[in-house]
């Protein structure tokens, strides 16, 4: 299985993070790692993901950028190269 790391930007809401979750799930992807930190006078959430799976990230980066309340994805890809993807929703 292939690991990737994703930060994602959102407004602090209680169901946020389980939003997140159920996405990660359905699509088909495992958690290995996840912390959360406040941001910006508690109303902006940071989380930094790491999860893994044999399917292509682009289908869970679309996915969580497409949620209430995420202002952006942004994916690091583990290769030898350091590539990195930033999806911008518009809140």
């Amino acid at each position: 299985m292939m690991q990737h790391n994703l930060s994602i930007q959102a407004r602090f809401r209680p169901e946020v993070l389980e939003r997140v979750l159920r996405v990660v799930r359905h699509r088909g992807f495992q958690v290995c790692a996840m912390n959360m930190r406040s941001m910006v006078g508690d109303e902006q959430i940071n989380i930094e993901l790491t999860v893994a799976s044999q399917r292509p990230v682009d289908l869970l980066s679309v996915q969580l950028s497409k949620l209430m309340d995420v202002g952006s994805v942004e994916v690091q890809q583990h290769t030898s190269q350091s590539t990195t993807q930033q999806i911008c929703a518009n809140a």
